[in-house]
């Protein structure tokens, strides 16, 4: 049995091509038929502003599968500590052994996260999108900018968060990187500037309204991936033009699209899947004008796909 703690990770993968391509296969995957992914498992401790996910599941035709076992813990920085954390178990699947821990401290799914974040918003942005608006300072602001960077290197990237030294921290850790990127100081109005906006904080009150944002504009909402979470005004779900769910049971359940389909506003047909966009059997954006929002609340088939690359890279080393 493989163990890896989270700096041997970090070496073995990160915001690469190759990575990229992977997290866009896991959608597709769920859309196609190959994956085999349960029900989530969740945690909630409102008490302590925290929860805890457990995401498993098998692609066909691999050799292995995962369990994946994270928790975001929002305070967690007043305390200088992360707000996530986590493991991923890697079982074969053919004997059920363990071939490996992947004791990843949440690096895996900060990384997974980021990278579908930007998979998602460049297929379905206006190909001409050039401003990028991040709406949150924490961790994951800084593995979207890096993601969408790798995917548009393009992009003029903004980051709003309620705290403006916060955004100005992250701002900083990725200037470290070679990421330019600028503090938004007023919500509203960077969104009405902005082609694209991704959300990804635990808020559990809209933040985005839809009258800020303007047609053409493309939506990747990260954030509500369990029940009591919205980033969104409902009113915006219901006026796009597209909507975009990574795992329409899950989104439609408690992502971001559950207040609009609970309160009859959308239904199921409504939707499509990111992996049917992906792969080209589903239509995303139409026209220019059109308002596009994806809904990520975080599939396994992504944590696969990472504990995947990482053994292959691993195996590719020792040849």
């Amino acid at each position: 049995m493989l163990q890896f703690d989270r700096p041997q990770i970090e070496r073995l993968i990160t915001v690469d091509a190759d990575a990229a391509n992977a997290v866009r296969d896991a959608y597709v995957a769920i859309s196609d038929g190959r994956a085999n992914v349960p029900p989530v498992g969740y945690l909630g401790f409102p008490a302590a502003k925290g929860d805890c996910h457990i995401k498993y599941g098998h692609i066909a035709g691999d050799a292995v599968f995962a369990v994946k076992i994270a928790s975001g813990f929002y305070d967690n920085p007043s305390r200088g500590l992360p707000s996530s954390t986590g493991l991923v178990l890697v079982f074969s699947a053919l004997t059920g052994q363990t071939e490996a821990v992947l004791n990843d401290e949440g690096y895996l799914t900060d990384l997974r996260t980021g990278l579908g974040g930007a998979v998602a918003t460049m297929a379905l942005c206006r190909p001409d999108a050039r401003r990028f608006l991040i709406v949150g300072s924490g961790t994951q602001s800084f593995w979207l900018a890096r993601s969408i960077r790798l995917l548009r290197p393009a992009a003029v990237i903004a980051i709003w968060g309620r705290n403006p030294n916060r955004a100005a921290a992250v701002v900083a850790r990725l200037a470290a990187v070679g990421v330019v990127a600028e503090v938004e100081p007023d919500l509203q109005a960077g969104c009405r500037a902005a082609d694209a906006i991704l959300t990804a904080t635990p808020s559990p009150q809209p933040l985005v309204q839809s009258d800020w944002v303007q047609p053409g504009c493309h939506i990747t909402a990260l954030g509500a991936d369990s029940p009591g979470k919205q980033e969104l005004e409902t009113a915006l779900v219901a006026r796009a033009d597209v909507r975009v769910a990574d795992m329409l049971s899950q989104c439609l359940d408690h992502g971001e699209f559950a207040t609009a389909h609970a309160t009859g506003l959308i239904g199921e047909s409504d939707c499509v899947q990111l992996g049917a966009v992906l792969s080209g059997t589903a239509p995303g954006r139409r026209r220019p004008e059109d308002i596009t929002i994806a809904d990520l609340t975080g599939v396994a088939t992504q944590d696969i796909a990472m504990a995947r690359t990482v053994l292959a890279r691993v195996k590719g080393q020792a040849a």
